[in-house]
């Protein structure tokens, strides 16, 4: 899996835990391990993008900029990498249909394309307000 779709994939399974959770839905209790591992991880690299992640989906997401945060953290840290990789192959094996109907609203592989295309060499641009 490329690493900034595994990050998108991460972070996208934190807040799509997070929105059902509030609606009383249930994930699977190895999805919700890791996505608390994963937050730890990744505190200890970037709270602020712990934090932003956490507010989700109450106060919207910069998708693009934690998951070039999340992808410098997994880089920085073998850790922080194998814990998003754990939580995004937990989240493609998650049954609960709901789950998988909310990570895939924001087109989590068109984002991590997008923001590829953004920080390789020769990539421009600002991703900020667009439409995934």
């Amino acid at each position: 899996m490329e690493p900034l779709t595994t990050a998108a994939i991460a972070i996208g399974s934190v807040v799509a835990t997070k929105a059902l959770e509030k609606t009383g839905e249930k994930v699977g209790e190895v999805l919700w391990d890791k996505t608390g591992q994963f937050l730890i991880k990744l505190r200890k690299h970037s709270p602020q993008t712990v934090v932003a992640i956490e507010k989700a989906p109450e106060q919207p997401l910069d998708y693009g900029k934690a998951v070039i945060d999340v992808e410098s953290a997994a880089q920085a840290d073998p850790e922080v990498a194998k814990a998003a990789q754990e939580l995004a192959a937990a989240a493609k094996a998650e049954p609960n249909p709901k789950f998988a109907e909310i990570l895939a609203m924001p087109n989590l592989q068109k984002l991590a394309d997008k923001i590829g295309q953004v920080v390789m060499p020769g990539g421009t641009g600002n991703i900020q307000n667009q439409s995934f």
